[in-house]
Order: C-alpha cells, then structure tokens, then sequence
C-alpha cells in the first residue's frame, strides 16, 4: 500500500476519471492517456491539459460492448468503427473500471429506453403552476422535479449495482466449487477451502447489503408521494405570502397618493413648482402592478417627508465639494480674481461661478414590491432598478464629495504630532458619511473608462480624478493630490445584498493618505451601509461597523466603531466612538460623536482598570470613557469636525 504508483481513476459524482494505457497501432505499441467517463461517453485526451479544447476520442457506451481479455487487459467496441483496446495498470484498477463502465451502460441504456417519453413522464410529474405563480417559481419546480429525477435514477444504479454483486458472486463461487472438486491435497487443499469459507462470509455479507437497499428503495417509493405533496403545500404557502404583501404595498401606495393629495391641495404653489407635482397625478392613473424600463415618467419611492420644507432641503442635498463652507469661498464664487502682475495671462481667467442649489426633485409614488419580491438574495448590481431610483450624479461624483472636509486633512498635514494627526485623519474617514443620512438614492453606475476630474487647485489646493477601472463588477479608481502636503487614493468596489427589508452595501477596497511632513501612510477601509424599509415605510440608512485607521510609518492605529441603530439603545443615534494608541498599544486620544454632526477628541492623561462598561462622567479636569473595562482620564474635549449646513 506505501508503495508509489500511478493515480487511480477518481469518481467525481457520475464522473470517472483516470489514466490507461490505449492501444495505438504496432510501432508504438500501448500509449498512456487520460480517460473520462461521463453521462454513459467515455471520452479520451493526450493529457487532462486537453480536455477544454481537444477530444482525441468518443464511444457512446448505450450501445457498446465490454469484454475482458485477461487480468489488466479489457475490450470496448461499439459493433461498428470504434475499438478500444486498454490495459490498466494493475487488475484491481482494471476491475474498478469494469465496474464503472458496466454501471455508466446500464444507465445510459436505461436514459435512452426513456428519451422517446421522457416529454410525457414530465409533464405528468409537473402540476401547473398555479394562478400568480412567478417565473422563478416555475424555474424552482423544474429544478425540484429534476432533484427528484436524479433520486430516481441513484436507486436505478443501486437495483444495477444488486445484479452485477449477483452475477460475480455466482461466477466466484462457480469457480470456488470447481477448485474443490479437484480434490487437491495438503496445503493447497487447506487454502482452497479457506478461500471458500471467506468467499460465502462475502455472499453473506452483500446479501444483506442487497436486503438492505431493497428496503431503502421501498420505502423511498413510499415516502416520495408524501414529500412531494407536503412541497406543493410550502409552495402555495409562499404564493400567498407574497400576494398578501403586495395586496399590502399597493394599500400603502393609495394611501400615500391620498395624503400627497390633501397635503397639494393646502400648499399655494407658483406655476412652475406646480409643474412638477403635475406630472407626478398624472403617473397616478397607472396600474401599479405595471411596471416598465426606462420608463420616463416612472415613479420615485414610496417614501412621503412630511413638511415640505424638509423636502426641498434634503432633495437638493448635494455637495459642492464645497465651495460655500466659508465667507471666503462665497467671496471667489462671487467676484473674479483681481488682476495678477506677475501672470498676465491669468487676467482673463474668472472662478467659476457655481449654483447654490438644484432643481427639486421629483416624488413619484412606485410599486416597490412588484419590482423586488423577485430579487430577494441578489447581487444589486444585477437587478435592473427604475431610473428614478438613481440621484442624478455618477458614483465618480459621489465618491469626490469624501472631499468636502478636505481641511481635516490640510490640518493633518500641518501637525507635529503623528498621533494627532492620526485624529484629523480618522474624523475625516468619519466625515464621508455626513450627508448620507439625508440620500437614499442610488449614484448611476458609471461607464467603463469613464472619468471624473475635480479640480479645486485655485480654491482648495486640490485636484481629484477618478476612473471606473471595471465593469462587472463595478470599481473605481480615486487619486487625489494637494499641494498642502497630502495625497489620497483608493479603489473601491461595492458589495451589496438585498434582503427583503433592507438592503445591505459592503464597500470593498482600501484609502490611502500619505503625508509629505514625516512621510506618514494611513490606510483604512469603509463601513457596511444599510438602507432599511425597502417595501413599506420611510426610507432610512444606518452606518455599522468598525474600522482601523493604521499609520504604517509608525505603527500607531485609530480604532473606531460605528454603532448600529437599536430601538433599545440609550445611546445617541449614529454614534462612533475611537480610541488612538501607539504601537505599544497605550492609548494617547479618545474620539466620540456621531457620524451625521460632529466629532470631538480629547487627550489621554491616565489610564486605569475599571469594573465599568458604560461612558464615564465628563469635567473640566478629566472624563472618564470605558472601553473593555478600562477608564481613560482626559482633558476637556475639543471638536475636530463639525458637519457642514446642508447646500
């Protein structure tokens, strides 16, 4: 058994595979190749490197025949053109083959006594489907029938396997009694009968296996009525769940035109903010259960803000990267640039003037749930979404406007201390999601090759470009450079999962930073993002997670935590909290606030075991934060990002 030796033919489920020697012609005699047996073809190739573009060799084995010439050597004919003459390399290899090509016949003998009704068995095994059933519950049923098939034709193979135990056990004991009844003498003698008395253990032994699987075939004929029916049941089941749910999205859905009505008919609109609210009755009078791509006049959400004032303010909530964050930058906005002496080219060259705000947008009512209760486990990516669903940006713009605190990483740039640095750095990883309590919609998935170039050279001192690098999935390359002493890239790609209720967006790829002062590089990753309330309710998004922001020039690292939203929390909502050690692990700061307002960080004094697990009291002199039973003393607390006012 330890000794080396060729690798024996593998079974792969109804597969078999191995090397033997083929007969090739008298001048190269036996040659080895590669054999695959396969849905009853026995396939052969030079080597396995072969078998995805060059088959040297097929027999159907349906209508061959197997014949053994002697204890390595075995014949397979078709009665026509093809012969194959192998040898294995030993005779249990050679049985094992034997065995797997007699069983591969009998079913493909059986598979083709059963093509010519194979159309009518089918048919009478699929009951129709019944009144609402979905494709993809059609496309389930098949795949059922199909499984039960297969079941099927596994107990074909054992009442096969039964015959052949039969047949060789019968050859074996023929042989066995014709030994004996040579009447050989001595030792000879004492070893035929030995062999004879293991031989009826063995015929003794499968016979009981044959008895056994006799009673497993009974029983599953017996039980494969109940199973099925019992499926059906768990089938209807599940079509009236989902027509009751979309009985409850279409309630909801008149219940929202109703109140939009009454909230249109006591709001005074000039002529050209009606327009908008217009076209939206219009789409009213559409069948909800009806549903179009690219259809212009396609609904929004389903989700009604109640005071209009809130939604003109969070419809046109996009960031301008963002040159209203001071008098300074309205100024620039505002007037051009005086002239310059030293360049007299730059006279003629004004800042852009740029819109303080957007149209707003449109409120459409929509029938989520026709659209999603197919999607349910899906990549989102792949699930084809009204346009309306969309903000009108690409994910390039999106992924820009992390640089609308861009002075947490100017400030960064001018620090002495790494770890405080690593403070600016890590309320500026927290300040991306600033906005993204305010925008449930979905940035457009930008072309291959498509680019987006941010230049705030004269304003900021930055330039930012990205590129969608891939397609399927969808990437993104980021690279942005400052001439205050930072640079910043990432590539970013997104996972996400529909999941009924909620939809959840995993970003995938690392940030970069690197810092020309001290030539520091920070690294960190992004937070799974939650967009609840998918079929019935207000839309809301919830940021959960932890994250390290590492310095990998001197090992310090910013831990940080997003705590996920909990009805029975009595935390602040959206709360992060970070602590910032050194390599050593001694904590330096203690970051805390919330990732849609504000962030504060106070310096670490001391440092002590304690047996509490909530926040420690605050003053002037110290504050005490748990974090695993550990209570950190620390000078009063100083905001380090605040949340800009909405455009």
């Amino acid at each position: 058994m330890s000794e080396p030796k060729p690798p024996t033919p593998t079974p792969a489920g109804d597969t078999y595979k191995g090397w033997v020697f083929k007969w090739t012609n008298y001048i190269k005699g036996y040659q080895r190749r590669w054999f695959v047996l396969s849905n009853g073809l026995l396939s052969y190739y030079r080597t396995q490197a072969e078998m995805g573009h060059t088959c040297r060799g097929t027999i159907n084995l349906a209508t061959a025949s197997i014949a053994v010439d002697d204890a390595c050597n075995f014949v397979i004919s078709n009665g026509g053109t093809q012969t194959y003459h192998l040898k294995a390399s030993c005779e249990v290899e050679r049985q094992r083959w034997i065995t797997a090509l007699e069983l591969a016949k009998a079913k493909a003998a059986r598979m083709q006594a059963e093509s010519d009704d194979s159309g009518d068995d089918f048919s009478l095994s699929c009951p129709p489907a019944p009144h609402g059933q979905s494709a993809a519950a059609a496309s389930q049923n098949s795949e059922v029938q199909s499984t039960l098939r297969t079941l099927a034709s596994k107990v074909e193979d054992l009442s096969t396997c039964n015959d052949l135990i039969s047949k060789h056990g019968s050859a074996l004991q023929r042989s066995l009694s014709e030994l004996d009844s040579l009447r050989l003498t001595g030792e000879a003698g004492d070893k035929i009968r030995q062999v004879t008395e293991r031989a009826t253990l063995f015929r003794i032994t499968s016979n009981a296996m044959i008895n056994a699987c006799r009673d497993f075939l009974a029983l599953s004929q017996a039980h494969s009525k109940r199973w099925q029916k019992a499926l059906q049941a768990e089938r209807d089941q599940r079509i009236r769940l989902e027509e009751t749910l979309e009985q409850l999205a279409k309630q909801h859905n008149n219940l929202e035109r109703a109140f939009r009505g009454n909230s249109q008919s006591n709001t005074t609109l000039d002529s050209k903010g009606s327009a908008g609210p217009g076209k939206g009755e219009a789409s009213d009078d559409d069948d909800d259960n009806e549903f179009f791509d690219a259809m212009e006049e396609a609904p929004e959400f389903i989700t009604v803000p109640a005071d209009p004032q809130f939604h003109k303010r969070s419809s046109s909530n996009v960031s301008g990267f963002n040159s209203e964050m001071g008098s300074d930058d309205q100024s620039l906005n505002e007037e051009p640039l005086s002239a310059n002496q030293d360049s007299p080219s730059l006279d003629l060259v004004p800042v852009k003037k740029r819109r303080s705000r957007i149209p707003d947008k449109p409120n459409y009512s929509l029938n989520l749930w026709s659209i999603m209760k197919n999607c349910i486990g899906k990549e989102l990516s792949k699930i084809p979404m009204p346009v309306n669903f969309n903000e009108p940006i690409s994910m390039l713009q999106r992924l820009s406007e992390d640089l609308e605190y861009h002075e947490l990483l100017d400030k960064g740039a001018k620090c002495g201390s790494a770890l405080e640095q690593l403070c600016y750095v890590a309320a500026f990883s927290i300040s991306s999601y600033s906005t993204t309590v305010h925008r449930t919609g979905k940035p457009f998935n930008p072309l291959l090759g498509e680019t987006y170039e941010l230049d705030r050279g004269r304003e900021s001192g930055y330039r930012s470009l990205c590129e969608q690098v891939s397609h399927h999935p969808p990437a993104a390359a980021h690279h942005v450079i400052s001439s205050r002493g930072w640079t910043l890239r990432q590539e970013i790609t997104v996972a996400s999962k529909f999941r009924g209720k909620y939809i959840s967006i995993m970003p995938l790829g690392t940030i970069h930073a690197i810092f020309e002062k001290g030539d520091n590089h920070y690294t960190w990753k992004k937070v799974t993002t939650t967009v609840h309330n998918i079929i019935v309710g207000k839309l809301w998004i919830d940021q959960s997670g932890e994250i390290d922001v590492v310095n990998h020039t001197t090992g310090d690292r910013c831990h940080l935590k997003f705590a996920p939203y909990s009805y029975f929390s009595r935390d602040v909502a959206r709360k992060v909290t970070g602590l910032v050690t050194d390599k050593d692990g001694k904590a330096h700061y203690v970051l805390s606030g919330t990732w849609d307002e504000k962030m504060e960080f106070s310096r670490v004094m001391q440092s002590s075991r304690g047996s509490s697990s909530g926040s420690g009291a605050a003053g002037e002199n110290g504050a005490a934060e748990a974090r695993q039973k550990t209570v950190y003393q620390t000078l009063k607390a100083r905001e380090i990002w605040h949340k800009n006012a909405l455009p």
